[in-house]
């Protein structure tokens, strides 16, 4: 089950078993972005996405629990005419931390827990490390 204990590579988590997939819809969703030097541009995107399958029953997490992610992707955006793009987009995301409904804060809040900045550092270290390989 999602909240049961599961192992991987030694470090004890929960949630999604490590293997399993989702497919979601982004509709309506919102793509702003700023130019902020030569080559670099700051951006937000803001969406509902919804599972193309119906999540299982009694699975996943509780209503108004929230997750915080750290992205790290490429984007490759081709102009089809004057006001247009396909755009693809592939990358890592890396879990933060999450806030349940009833809890004050996210998780690394907590004193036993890494700060997100220390955790964001991680996984930048680790994706420095694996591109120099």
């Amino acid at each position: 089950m999602y909240n049961n204990l599961k192992t991987f590579k030694n470090k004890v988590y929960t949630g999604m078993k490590i293997g399993n997939s989702h497919n979601w819809n982004y509709t309506n969703g919102k793509w702003h972005e700023t130019k902020i030097a030569p080559d670099k541009w700051s951006f937000q995107f803001d969406s509902i996405k919804t599972r193309i399958q119906p999540a299982p029953v009694n699975t996943g997490a509780n209503i108004n629990t929230k997750f915080h992610w750290y992205i790290i992707a490429d984007q490759i955006a081709t102009k089809i005419d004057a006001n247009s793009y396909t755009t693809l987009m592939q990358g890592v995301k890396f879990k933060v931390g999450h806030k349940r409904p009833y809890w004050k804060t996210f998780s690394y809040n907590y004193p036993e827990q890494p700060s997100y900045k220390q955790r964001i550092i991680s996984f930048l270290e680790e994706a420095i490390r694996r591109l120099k390989a």
